[in-house]
């Protein structure tokens, strides 16, 4: 099994940043596909798990040339590379200021200014030209509604009674007709990847873009509105420019979302899905 020690992350920090000495390096996490670590509070460092040396090499440079592109349309901050190692299959970039949105308490003014926040960004994304740097990520509603059918078997018994046959009614109703032209998008915009200032909650940067793919239009503004509600969409929608159909289907994926951010089983995940289950099943 791959292990990542402190003198590993060193030796990739030296390797392109020599006049970086190292202090204390912290371990931040792990996910399915890289373990990341913060070196003095100011670089994050992340190594790829995937275990061929050619594949993980591909990924590396295929995301570090992503992140340079968005940086340069995008009206928010994002993880910029200070350097890619294809060979250590590493990436290091300085942290981005700010919290996860994620567990902190949004007032409705505030998600309205998170909303214009997110619909500029959208707009900026959704007309960016990224056709080469990334993949199609499409599958019909009725494939989405089924997954969703499969998660909700799973995690029913986690749903308060009275929200279940609301729930069980969308389940079975027919998913929004499939006409749009796929754009390019983060299509993981969830508030766990918002960065904001815990004082005034406004966006410092947006992070994780390891799922931006050629996909819905829709499907983030569909995790906005799962995560703050329909007044964020609302001002989304409006700083966007509201388009045929996007409001429908991101009222879809935001249900059909919430089911399986509740099977992740993360307390902060289970808290926010319980919560919005008021305005995305409404009785």
């Amino acid at each position: 099994m791959e292990t990542w020690s402190d003198d590993r992350v060193r030796e990739a920090v030296a390797a392109r940043l020599p006049h970086h000495r190292a202090g204390s390096i912290t371990r931040l996490g792990e996910g399915e596909d890289n373990v990341a670590f913060e070196l003095d509070g100011e670089l994050i460092v992340r190594f790829s798990k995937d275990p061929d040396p050619e594949s993980r090499a591909a990924r590396i440079d295929a995301e570090a040339r992503l992140l340079h592109a968005v940086a340069r349309i995008s009206p928010v901050p994002v993880p910029e590379p200070l350097f890619a190692d294809p060979g250590l299959g590493c990436l290091g970039y300085r942290r981005l200021p700010g919290t996860p949105l994620l567990g902190l308490p949004v007032p409705d003014p505030s998600a309205a200014r998170l909303g214009t926040t997110v619909g500029e960004l959208l707009a900026a994304l959704h007309a960016g030209r990224m056709v080469s740097l990334v993949e199609l990520d499409v599958q019909p509603g009725a494939a989405w509604l089924e997954e969703a059918a499969e998660t909700y078997a799973a995690v029913a018994g986690q749903v308060p009674a009275a929200y279940r046959p609301r729930i069980e009614a969308f389940l079975a109703a027919p998913p929004p007709h499939d006409g749009y032209e796929p754009v390019f998008s983060h299509n993981d915009l969830g508030i766990e990847h918002v960065l904001v200032d815990p004082a005034t909650l406004a966006v410092t940067g947006v992070i994780d873009w390891s799922d931006a793919a050629l996909c819905d239009p829709a499907y983030d503004f569909g995790l906005l509105y799962r995560d703050l509600g329909p007044v964020a969409l609302d001002s989304a929608l409006r700083a966007y420019g509201e388009a045929d159909g996007i409001r429908e289907r991101a009222v879809f994926h935001a249900r059909c979302s919430v089911l399986e951010d509740l099977a992740y089983g993360v307390a902060a995940y289970v808290d926010k899905s319980v919560a919005a289950f008021a305005w995305l099943f409404p009785g």
